[in-house]
């Protein structure tokens, strides 16, 4: 049981932030609803409350009942957090006039708190809220503040509980990091977390998991899948069976490649070709959401299939990660989109779901990989969503589309590659919209397809920003897509950044 900080998420954009940070100090923590505090508090060593889209005055705000963590652990408020704390012991909570968005310094600052310690006077902070504490309750004491926010930090006195009106967990934030460190302190955190210590205790606890059973894995190629099969591989051997699917919506080549990358591993691979069968399903069909679901559902279907024809199969592996399970279901039970590998397994299927990744970022992941041995190559993969092209292709999908789009994507990789750039960027593709324009070619009118270029960078998929690529290459591979791809005359380049945006199209 690893030792853990639990994040209790009040709906901020930034929550997956603090996690990130936390795991980047060596501490296991784990990301739950606000309203949802573990019923098995074994290996709980401190809580942090995250900041909210909502002011604590408002009646929709998130409300949590504090009472039976307040002592029992060391708490740590930020922004909403912070203001919560104040405001549910009788303090007073008010709107700052204008929101307080930005860098920030920390103008007055008690060292002597265990919070601050290392951090010097004037250090910089980023505030985002549009409320401020205006009157703290008689036990909390201001520890931290800046010209325009006279409580930017506060200790409760007699109590191991913080709040801090800025954001940590931001870049922005010069001593942010140090800060949530002496947090763990506080806590009394070992930060032991690493790549060794999550593959020694995850390979002992899919030996007991899963005893002598037999496990088939959906392998994509992508790292995640690598990972988890070769996780699986160490714990169970011969009693893994890998399958890979083409749907019909991979990237060119991509079935033949992966099965060879897949060599040196020593795993058990069936590849199998289910184009016709996707391809059918999905005609006519233009909905994002419907699309993943009969993917997903496919997918599943597949599995089935193989399943029943190989003896003692019990389990089906996937390599859900951290980021899937976050964005399958928020807090406010929104789904910002379904995630084919997250749940939703149907009844009929006899096969039980094993995760090994399921509470990992993704560049933990790599991190797991490379200790594993695993090649740079296939860790430094970008990923490449589930539903594949399905996603890149907006509108309905047909078997032209796919070749126009593995083309054009073809090119694009390629040069991203030969110009030094893949491993610059965290994500990259092409997407092939559902626009026609007219074009001239030689002396020949056109009208013809729109193909949009992505590349992104980013560090766990949950925050990104669009990759700043050479006018040059992106000049180079406008026209080689152009020239080389039959029915493309238009190439456009996404600068979006997520949030607002996500990094795939649907």
């Amino acid at each position: 049981m690893y030792e853990k900080i639990i994040i209790l998420d009040f709906g901020s954009q930034t929550t997956q932030l603090i996690g990130r940070r936390v795991r980047e100090l060596n501490t296991y923590c784990e990301i739950v609803p606000y309203n949802k505090f573990p019923s098995d508090a074994s290996g709980i060593k401190g809580v942090i409350l995250s900041g909210s889209p909502y002011s604590v005055n408002s009646p929709e705000a998130f409300k949590a009942d504090l009472s039976a963590i307040r002592g029992q652990y060391p708490l740590l408020g930020i922004c909403y957090g912070a203001q919560l704390l104040s405001a549910t012991s009788g303090g007073r909570v008010e709107s700052a006039g204008s929101r307080e968005y930005g860098r920030a310094h920390l103008s007055s600052l008690d060292t002597n708190d265990p919070l601050l310690t290392g951090i010097t006077t004037g250090t910089q902070v980023w505030m985002s809220h549009g409320d401020t504490i205006t009157c703290l309750p008689e036990t909390f004491r201001v520890i931290a503040g800046t010209d325009d926010v006279e409580v930017a930090a506060f200790h409760i006195e007699g109590e191991q509980t913080w709040g801090v009106q800025f954001h940590p967990e931001v870049f922005h934030s010069t001593d942010g990091t140090k800060l949530l460190d002496n947090f763990l302190k506080i806590c009394g955190c070992k930060k032991n977390w690493t790549p060794a210590s999550f593959i020694e205790s995850t390979v002992q606890e899919l030996k007991d998991m899963l005893g002598n059973d037999k496990v088939i894995l959906a392998l994509s190629g992508g790292v995640d899948s690598s990972v988890t099969a070769v996780l699986l591989h160490k714990a169970i051997g011969k009693n893994l069976t890998c399958i890979f699917v083409d749907h019909g919506l991979l990237r060119k080549n991509e079935f033949e490649t992966v099965l060879k990358d897949y060599e040196h591993l020593g795993l058990n691979v069936i590849g199998i070709d289910a184009k016709e069968k996707f391809y059918k399903e999905l005609a006519g069909v233009s909905d994002p959401e419907k699309k993943r679901k009969i993917i997903g559902k496919n997918f599943i279907e597949v599995f089935d299939e193989e399943a029943h024809k190989l003896e003692g199969i019990r389990w089906l592996g996937q390599g859900t990660i951290y980021p899937d399970v976050i964005e399958s279901l928020s807090i406010t039970g929104t789904v910002i989109k379904s995630h084919h590998n997250v749940g939703g397994l149907p009844e009929k299927m006899r096969l039980k779901l094993v995760e090994p990744l399921r509470l990992l970022f993704k560049d933990e992941v790599r991190s797991v990989g490379a200790e594993l041995g695993m090649m740079p190559h296939l860790l430094k993969r970008h990923p490449f969503p589930g539903p594949g092209l399905g996603i890149r292709i907006l509108g309905d999908i047909t078997p032209e589309k796919v070749h126009i789009l593995q083309e054009a994507d073809y090119v694009y990789i390629s040069l991203l590659r030969e110009w030094g750039l893949y491993d610059k960027v965290w994500q990259a593709g092409a997407i092939l919209l559902p626009i026609r324009s007219v074009g001239v070619m030689g002396d020949e009118r056109t009208y013809e397809n729109t193909i949009a270029l992505r590349a992104v960078t980013s560090t766990d998929a949950m925050t990104a920003d669009w990759a700043q690529l050479p006018y040059e290459f992106l000049a180079k591979v406008s026209n080689e897509i152009i020239n080389k791809v039959k029915g493309v005359n238009r190439v456009v380049y996404d600068i979006s950044s997520k949030p607002p945006a996500t990094i795939e199209w649907e």
